[in-house]
């Protein structure tokens, strides 16, 4: 068991990537996203109205600039050649401007750059100038997304991470399922089921555990009885009632790593029509796994769930795509949708989850999260998935 990557992963990320902007003629990067800032470098922050931004020079050497109340945090978790802070935001002097001077300090002007944004940019009351109007650089080029695709395959270090939250979410989800009587308040339920899971897992994994997000923890969003027709419902604090279909979602972050598992379950029992759109969830899902395989396009796999769908007069009940990558976030490229592409490889981690929604009933979904293999695919969640053991 592992609860983090080691700084010898992070270096060897730094390096691939590197390389990829070598192999693109760039001579150096500005990224500004925080997901993949972390990635990169290992540095965890709360983001805000203070910029942020990581660069790599022309000598390969590695930045971090940040407002000077995570100067110290920086220098202690990132895994940085140097870390530039500046006093506040907005400050006397702007930070972009600040972070002109340093780019200009270390010849980014004079080279060819590559970056994510043109500028940092924060709903929480940012703003500030674009990069391309404070400097010209010899040659630009947008690398929005290499990083985030650099992602899309897990190494076997990531892998262990998001078996580990998968291992925390079964156990969030049991006591999910121990506290929904019907009767029962949304929030009570979740609020008894995350506290439990969050308390044991403190418990068994000790200090070495840090989440970069959330703790054990399982809910319903809302998606209780009719009212689970929406699927990214929101929390009602919706009563339990016999005969309801629920559709349960629990999760945990390890390390920033996140796995996902839902199920479709029914309050102390459920009608022949309930069972019915059950099995065809169910089997639409089992199409997908056994679709699931190195070399093919993330979009077959959606391929031959709608046909699935189409075959027995569903399509009209499906809301969304069969799946998504993640990791770091819990939607991540690429997706099992047919615009997507990308061809799977080994390595590559999903959610499965095709959904059937009838109004004024509700939704059935299962998520189970995945890992395609050389010859296939591994499940990582290990629920189960049987109608007769979600009558509860």
């Amino acid at each position: 068991m592992i609860l983090e990557i080691p700084k010898s992963e992070i270096k060897e990320r730094q390096k691939k990537f590197m390389n990829t902007l070598d192999e693109n003629g760039l001579d150096a990067c500005i990224l500004f996203s925080t997901t993949d800032i972390f990635y990169l470098t290992n540095f965890m922050f709360r983001p805000s109205e203070r910029p942020i931004a990581f660069f790599i020079d022309t000598n390969n050497e590695s930045h971090l600039f940040v407002p000077s109340l995570e100067h110290l945090h920086a220098e202690n978790y990132a895994v940085i050649d140097y870390v530039h802070s500046y006093p506040e935001y907005p400050g006397e002097v702007h930070p972009m401007n600040i972070l002109k001077e340093l780019l200009k300090a270390n010849k980014l002007n004079n080279a060819a750059v590559g970056f994510d944004a043109d500028g940092y940019s924060s709903p929480k009351g940012y703003s500030g100038p674009l990069i391309s109007d404070l400097l010209s650089f010899k040659k630009t080029l947008s690398i929005k997304g290499w990083v985030e695709k650099q992602r899309y395959i897990k190494s076997d270090n990531e892998i262990q991470l998001i078996k580990e939250s998968a291992r925390w979410g079964n156990l969030a989800h049991n006591l999910l399922v121990e506290y929904s009587k019907a009767g029962s308040r949304e929030m009570e339920i979740e609020g008894r089921a995350t506290h439990e899971a969050t308390r044991i897992m403190f418990k068994t994994l000790g200090h070495g555990y840090k989440p970069y997000g959330n703790p054990a923890h399982a809910f319903y969003r809302g998606q209780i009885g009719p009212h689970s027709t929406f699927p990214h419902s929101q929390n009602q604090n919706a009563q339990l009632e016999r005969g309801f279909n629920v559709v349960s979602q629990a999760a945990c972050d390890v390390w920033g790593y996140k796995s996902e598992l839902e199920r479709t379950m029914f309050i102390e029992e459920a009608s022949n029509e309930q069972e019915m759109y059950f099995n065809h969830m169910y089997e639409a899902q089992e199409v997908a796994f056994r679709t699931i395989k190195p070399g093919i396009s993330a979009s077959e796999v959606e391929k031959e769930v709608q046909k699935y769908f189409k075959d027995n007069g569903l399509q009209h009940l499906v809301r969304h795509h069969t799946g998504h990558n993640m990791g770091l976030l819990n939607h991540e490229a690429p997706f099992f949708d047919l615009g997507d592409h990308t061809i799977l490889e080994p390595g590559m981690v999903f959610s499965v989850e095709p959904g059937i929604y009838v109004d004024g009933l509700g939704a059935f979904r299962h998520s189970d999260t995945i890992a395609v293999t050389e010859s296939g695919m591994e499940m990582i969640t290990y629920y189960p998935r049987d109608f007769d053991s979600l009558i509860i």
